[in-house]
């Protein structure tokens, strides 16, 4: 525990108490909105940010420690772990790292090693290693066990067998093994390639990589992610490749392979050094580096979606305004569905003003009937199919009755679908038909962005970076943090709140927000927050957790629609009483609290962080942290692609439009022609760009570019530079000391001479003298490369 506590507070840059702390509160099924929020005194201010990378690291090394005890186990068990294999085993820091030094110790029960040693050619093996000896005369008077005559009938199958004994054993040289590894990675790339000419067309999305070899280690993880998409559909094929005669000339070396004799020994020795390295190392650090590079890619991408989900959950609200949600259809009709300033569903429709029935003036005549019928204030358009002809049929209602003054907003309708044949939706809107569902869905996530997206998997919401190709339980882990992070930044109110937006409540479950729900059907609202210890299955650790984020607006107690902890109730009568005035008087009123000293009031129940905090949220009660509501302008006149194209051949067209996605390659952005723009990475600024977040947000408003239109592959690039002579900034040239050192020129000194040309040498590739010998590659080389095992070099 000491030792994880050291390792956590050098990796996050804090003291171990505070580390211990946290790892306390964890352990004890406190949340970590709660600890950011009401702990602060016992985790001395560390900020949710800080305690969720706490929290998963917490978790990535409690799991490699239990994996390093049963490795450590295993090896123990087979009696070989020496004191530096356990010193490296214990020093090993990812998972990775543990299985390389693993490797030679996994029990094969029939591996040809193991086998080898069941029929007794162990102590063979040893003296061929050890002693200058003729392999095949070391064999001399070799009688295989009992039961494994028929495996090793003769010399040529007992050797093979003895190679496979010796390879096992130079695979636990632990020195020899890293140098190996590093080297290999140095020179690594990763070759794709068209897996057939037949998915040249279906798979042309991906014709980047047809012919594509690109170093591993500096390759971008994106682009690492869009070659495993490639393979995983069989369009692609991956390959990890290097250079192979470096790395038999290190084994060679290391073995001291080329000072043995006799010769016939040096050659069978040096031809198990290549079945060392083609047949074990090699697949196997291919298959290493090419995990760790793909773990990295999906961490990368992860957090890419988890700071989009973000900005997406914490995006602006409307607000309580009657709204009228709109899907757009073509074959299927228009649905239609007005919502109150509560989310509930006055009334639905369906209307079919395109193909096949063109009726257009029935159309106009149900939509002015229903806004004018609920006052409707805001409609939320799908930007779906036919989004922009549904607009413009809105357009035309509005130019028709202006007195309906009519505010039109595009909100993406990204998993509307998924929510409307959920079991959620059928329980909430069991009456209603599903393709009505999602014009429901839209018309409430425009009124409250969070509170209707927290019921739709985080996955279908269509902000992240090849979410469906990483690791999914780590996706949903990261994503479930940031949603619970969002909902507790804002609160909910008990008694309006969906037991979907409930479940997401610091300490509650999907459980206990339904028997929340259930219990404010029976009983009505929820008229304190004491009240909610009536809640079955809701005692008193689950409403310490959640008290906190749970407001009632209208209640018996001002303090609950703050987000005050009830635990601090009493030191708000404390500062009421020195100030001597009522809560009414004091609450939202700043200037009424700006005088007052908070370390007047610390105590050894209420620390300096909880006194703030307390009198934060008195001046402010119950303030929300999200942005004000504003909407894009799309042009009339731009409707789709091909609309861009035109009007891009004629002149230089600046757009409006909204962040839709950011990635670490750049951000989409919507401008109202059914396909995101691109904005690439280089575009972002005039200034280099190492982080597209910095620059962007979703959700964002951005008047953009329109730098070029592919309407075969559906690709339009964008530009925030809106002046097209700017030119990006290169990235700034980084040096360690080693390459400054080398990159500085060196000092002359008095009566020295540049070389001439002609006085510098020269190794040019022609020159035999200049090059390094390499060892030949023959005998069991060129069986394995016959057997599909690949050399280069």
């Amino acid at each position: 525990m000491t030792e994880l506590v050291q390792q956590l507070a050098s990796e996050l840059a804090v003291r171990p108490a505070q580390i211990e702390a946290t790892i306390r509160l964890l352990d004890e099924g406190a949340s970590v909105p709660f600890i950011a929020r009401y702990r602060k005194e016992v985790t001395e201010g560390l900020d949710d940010t800080q305690l969720r990378q706490l929290e998963a690291r917490l978790i990535y090394l409690r799991d490699l420690n239990e994996r390093r005890q049963k490795i450590i186990d295993s090896i123990r068990s087979q009696d070989k772990l020496s004191d530096t294999l356990l010193a490296r085993l214990n020093a090993a820091d990812s998972k990775t790292a543990l299985e390389d030094l693993y490797l030679p110790y996994r029990p094969k029960r029939t591996s040809k090693a193991a086998l080898a040693r069941e029929a007794g050619l162990e102590p063979y093996a040893l003296k061929i290693w050890q002693e200058d000896i003729d392999p095949e005369a070391a064999l001399a008077g070799f009688v295989p066990a009992s039961g494994t005559e028929e495996r090793y009938p003769d010399v040529a199958s007992q050797l093979e067998a003895i190679q496979h004994i010796l390879v096992d054993l130079w695979a636990t040289r632990l020195e020899l093994t890293e140098q190996l590894k590093q080297g290999f990675a140095a020179t690594a790339q990763l070759v794709s390639r068209l897996a057939g000419e037949e998915k040249r067309e279906v798979g042309k999305k991906f014709r980047d990589y047809f012919e594509s070899s690109e170093s591993l280690a500096k390759l971008a993880n994106h682009r690492l992610l869009a070659m495993l998409r490639g393979r995983q559909e069989n369009v692609l094929t991956l390959k990890v490749d290097g250079e192979d005669a470096p790395r038999l000339a290190e084994i060679f070396a290391d073995l001291q392979l080329n000072e043995m004799q006799p010769e016939s020994r040096q050659q069978f020795l040096k031809q198990t050094g290549e079945l060392l390295w083609l047949g074990k190392l090699r697949p196997h650090f291919e298959h290493s580096l090419l995990t760790e590079k793909r773990l990295a890619a999906e961490a990368d991408a992860m957090k890419v979606f988890a700071e989009n989900l973000r900005h997406l959950l914490l995006a602006a609200p409307a607000g309580g305004r009657c709204t009228l949600g709109v899907d757009p259809g073509i074959r299927t009709g228009v649905k239609l569905a007005v919502v109150n300033s509560a989310g509930d569903v006055l009334a639905h429709s369906t209307i079919y003003p395109f193909a096949p029935k063109n009726d257009t003036e029935g159309a106009l005549a149900e939509l002015e009937r229903l806004c004018r019928e609920h006052q409707v204030d805001l409609v939320a358009i799908g930007n779906g199919t036919a989004s922009r002809e549904t607009e413009n049929l809105l357009g035309e209602l509005a130019k028709k009755h202006p007195e309906l003054n009519l505010t039109r907003v595009t909100v993406s309708e990204a998993g509307a679908s998924v929510y409307s044949a959920s079991e959620l939706a059928a329980q909430e809107l069991p009456e209603l038909d599903v393709s009505i569902r999602g014009a429901v869905s839209i018309a409430r996530r425009l009124q409250d962005p969070l509170a209707e997206l927290v019921k739709i998997d985080p996955k279908s919401i269509g902000v992240g970076q090849y979410q469906h190709d990483v690791n999914q339980t780590g996706l949903a882990r990261t994503l479930d943090a940031v949603v619970e992070d969002c909902v507790n930044a804002v609160g909910v109110d008990v008694n309006t709140a969906s037991p979907a937006l409930l479940s997401r409540i610091a300490g509650l479950n999907k459980n206990i927000a339904q028997q929340i729900a259930d219990y404010r059907r029976e009983h009505g609202v929820f008229n304190n927050r004491q009240q909610l210890k009536k809640v079955p299955r809701l005692g008193d650790r689950t409403f310490e957790q959640a008290a906190g984020f749970l407001r009632i607006q209208d209640g018996e107690a001002l303090l609950d629609r703050s987000a005050v902890h009830p635990e601090s109730y009493p030191l708000v009568e404390k500062i009421l009483a020195r100030l001597g005035k009522s809560l009414d008087q004091v609450l939202g009123k700043a200037d009424v609290l700006s005088g007052i000293n908070a370390e007047e009031f610390v105590d050894e129940q209420y620390g300096l962080p909880t006194v703030q905090d307390v009198l934060s949220e008195l001046s402010r009660p119950g303030r929300d942290p999200r942005p004000e509501f504003r909407m894009p302008k799309f042009r009339a006149d731009i409707q789709s692609m091909q609309d861009l194209n035109d009007n891009l051949a004629k002149s230089t067209l600046l757009l409006e439009g909204v962040v839709t996605n950011v990635t670490n390659f750049g951000a989409f952005v919507d401008i109202g022609v059914h396909q995101d723009g691109l904005i690439h990475v280089s575009e972002l600024s005039s200034q280099f760009v190492n982080d597209p977040h910095k620059i962007v947000k979703p959700g964002q408003i951005v008047q953009v570019r329109v730098m070029s239109v592919d309407v075969e592959r559906k690709r339009i690039s964008l530009s925030l530079r809106l002046n097209p002579e700017e030119k990006p900034e290169r990235a700034p040239r980084s040096f360690n000391n080693e390459q400054r050192k080398q990159a500085k020129p060196a000092t002359r000194k008095s009566g020295e001479h540049t070389p001439k040309r002609q006085d510098r040498p020269s190794a040019k590739p022609h020159d035999k003298a200049a090059k390094p010998s390499e060892p030949k590659i023959g005998g069991l080389g060129a069986l394995l490369l016959q057997a599909g095992v690949k050399k280069s070099g």
